[in-house]
């Protein structure tokens, strides 16, 4: 410990950003990862004449995250929030799949609306 509580708290804050950092770039790739996977299911859904959205199988995962959160010490109205948003984003792309206004062979990154993090779809 040095001489100076201000450097050493510093030095602290400093290692602890950096962890924060770090999670939050395996956030972006696992979402990113997620993405790609859900873009399959858009393709699916439209050259299947599928629904954009599940209401069941949203339910059920909300459930399944909401415990998964309390099990890891997480809000789980934060946790189906964060859901919620994500799932938008992603019934956003598969209705653009449904309607043609993206091709179905196509990777759209999107552009995420955070009006619709309210939205109760899910992929």
């Amino acid at each position: 410990m040095s001489a100076d509580p201000d450097a050493d708290a510093t030095a602290e804050l400093a290692a602890i950003r950096l962890s924060i950092d770090n999670i939050d770039a395996a956030l972006v790739h696992m979402l990113a990862e997620r993405f790609k996977f859900t873009q399959k299911v858009g393709r699916l859904k439209a050259s299947s004449g599928m629904p954009p959205s599940d209401p069941e199988r949203e339910r059920v995962q909300i459930a399944r995250l909401r415990s998964i959160a309390e099990q890891a010490q997480l809000d789980p109205a934060f946790a189906e929030k964060w859901f919620n948003f994500v799932v938008a984003e992603v019934i956003h792309h598969h209705e653009r799949l449904a309607t043609g206004s993206i091709a179905t062979g196509s990777i759209d990154t999107g552009s995420i609306d955070t009006a619709a993090a309210d939205s109760d779809a899910t992929a």
